[in-house]
């Protein structure tokens, strides 16, 4: 059988879980990675090992991986993301709503749009920009000053991934307004998103141009991977909502990151408590 290792990651690692799941995939031994996360050698895989490890880990909230012996981040090519909810902890049109005292409409649809409940992406944004219609600039300036934030251990993954060589996208159904700046921010390679039209300083209601939605996702990562010489077998990708879904199934590992059920499910990994940099512990290049 396939030698593989199962990495365990926590917040607050116990080391009671550690010991329960070292027994139940008969590991070797355990090695500390970093605090809060650990490596079981030569781990049992077999399918319901893989089915008591997963629903342990769940009710215990520990995230868990099964990885190959000897993975390297150096040896894929691209990491895409996605913006709202992924690699920032917002959804900025929902904060842009709130400054109109519209959040709760907007939002209702945002949710209903990530958790695939409205099949048509870009008729959901529609409805929700029409919504914006009037807001001044600097709503948007004050949404990005004082509500976005970077999740847990973005900047940490994006810096790893460039000192490895690999090419960073970011490509959301959002707003370039945001984008734009989160690319000169963390210095990422490219990033695409939707354009919000203006007209003497304050929001139409209308998106410029063609939506980017599911499908624009993926042809963006499609196109990025090409331009850099990258198959996409060779290519991470991450997200969170249903409209991520298409991107993720492209790229060779796919990461559903604090993510809906029907991401989760259609993923190769998940994240659903530690911060995006949990990501290099599932490699053997990154701990050093």
């Amino acid at each position: 059988m396939l030698m593989t290792h199962l990495v365990i990651q926590a917040p607050d690692l116990a080391h009671d879980a550690v010991e329960h799941l070292a027994r139940l995939v008969h590991a070797d031994k355990t090695v500390e990675l970093v605090p809060g996360a650990v490596r079981l050698i030569n781990a049992d895989h077999a399918a319901p090992v893989r089915t008591q490890v997963a629903a342990y880990c769940q009710e215990a909230r520990l995230d868990w991986a099964y990885v190959t012996p000897g993975a390297r981040l150096a040896d894929w090519k691209v990491l895409a993301m996605d913006m709202d909810s992924t690699l920032i902890n917002i959804e900025c049109i929902d904060e842009i709503a709130d400054m109109a005292g519209l959040k709760p409409q907007v939002a209702a649809i945002t949710e209903a749009a990530m958790r695939g409940e409205i099949a048509d992406f870009s008729e959901s944004l529609v409805r929700r920009v029409a919504l914006l219609k009037g807001l001044p600039l600097d709503a948007l300036e004050q949404v990005y000053v004082e509500r976005l934030g970077l999740n847990p251990g973005a900047e940490r993954l994006v810096a790893t991934a460039h000192e490895l060589g690999l090419k960073t996208l970011l490509v959301s159904g959002g707003f370039t307004w945001f984008t734009s700046r989160l690319q000169q921010r963390l210095q990422l390679t490219e990033a695409h998103a939707n354009t919000l039209e203006v007209e003497n300083g304050r929001l139409t209601g209308k998106v410029v141009g063609t939506i980017l939605d599911a499908d624009g996702k993926a042809n963006h990562l499609r196109a990025f991977a090409q331009r850099h010489g990258a198959p996409l077998a060779r290519a991470i990708a991450m997200g969170d909502g249903a409209n991520d879904l298409k991107m993720l199934g492209l790229a060779g590992l796919s990461v559903a990151y604090h993510a809906k059920p029907v991401v989760r499910e259609q993923t190769t990994y998940a994240l659903n408590v530690c911060g995006l940099d949990g990501v290099l512990n599932w490699f053997e290049d990154t701990l050093g």
